[in-house]
């Protein structure tokens, strides 16, 4: 798909915004790992090609959790050495200790813990409390920083729960706090239902330099449940974020949370990004065609308004 024939954006660049944001993609992991049925390992290891192909440098393969918990992604050892070769990252998320031994032992070296900044989801989606899950963690970042992996911290509502409501700031910054002092190298405030507003994203992104926690340790990941996420975004970028995570063709949801929807569609994402003269690295016009091809493996259109905004535009061309 050749996104000189489609049009893209004007570049209008802006003050103080981050001249370059590194996308991490979460599609090949948080999307699929929603999907009804299991996609078959050589779809999957055939989309994170082709994410790679569109200029994703950080693409989260899988997740080394139990299969009882996740079955959709019960094939994470056969998958990961599929796309090991790839030069770019490949995140996985480890819950335990024993998640971590099953991804050191297929040479992963970016790694994830996934915590909770509320005890309800805490007991939701990992069976205890959020100190306890902080407990759980502690060996497991110990032992992947010995390894020398990066670890990355999700930290789940941050900004609203299904069971508890609008989710106080200091809370989330209290659990942020613990993930950095057990060595992670960096966190992603996840606003697992979408509930959150421009005003509260910059209101804990504040307290949490307050507190000690620098914006360059910070990402971000949106959900479109309001259709608050790219303005979320930017109000994120406004405060000097530039890791930003997102799904190809909106893919995913939260398997623990029923009124979360789709995440930050990674098309609407560059289509903003490049209008803002931000610097991506992805091709847009490969990276819908890689959506679009996706759509089809699932038997469904993606729910991206940039992937069939520019799909129409296409086929119109093609007529």
């Amino acid at each position: 798909m050749n996104t000189s024939e489609l049009g893209l954006p004007m570049a209008v660049p802006t003050q103080d915004l981050p001249a370059r944001v590194r996308i991490h993609e979460v599609g090949a992991r948080d999307g699929l790992q929603n999907e009804k049925d299991a996609v078959p390992t050589e779809v999957k290891a055939e989309f994170i090609r082709r994410l790679a192909d569109a200029g994703l440098t950080t693409i989260e393969a899988t997740s080394f959790v139990h299969p009882k918990w996740v079955p959709q992604l019960a094939d994470a050892e056969q998958l990961y050495p599929q796309v090991a070769d790839l030069p770019v990252a490949l995140p996985v998320l480890v819950p335990n200790e024993r998640g971590l031994e099953r991804a050191l032992a297929l040479g992963a070296r970016h790694v994830a813990v996934f915590a909770s900044a509320t005890e309800s989801f805490a007991k939701a989606n990992l069976n205890r409390t959020v100190d306890e899950s902080l407990a759980m963690f502690e060996p497991v970042v110990r032992r992947a920083k010995d390894a020398g992996s990066v670890v990355r911290g999700y930290v789940s509502m941050c900004f609203g729960d299904p069971w508890e409501g609008p989710v106080p700031v200091h809370q989330v910054v209290r659990v942020c706090k613990a993930l950095r002092d057990l060595g992670c190298d960096e966190l992603s405030l996840g606003d697992t239902i979408g509930v959150a507003t421009p005003g509260h994203v910059q209101a804990l992104l504040a307290e949490l330099n307050e507190e000690g926690v620098p914006t360059s340790a910070l990402g971000v990941h949106f959900h479109d449940t309001y259709g608050q996420a790219l303005s979320n975004t930017l109000a994120a970028l406004q405060h000097g974020v530039t890791t930003v995570d997102a799904s190809a063709g909106g893919l995913g949801g939260c398997p623990y949370a029923k009124s979360a929807t789709g995440n930050l569609a990674t098309e609407d994402l560059v289509w903003m990004l490049q209008g803002l003269g931000i610097d991506t690295g992805v091709d847009l016009g490969q990276l819908t065609a890689t959506s679009v091809w996706m759509a089809g493996q699932l038997g469904r259109p993606s729910p991206s308004r940039t992937v069939n905004a520019l799909g129409k535009t296409a086929q119109s061309h093609q007529e």
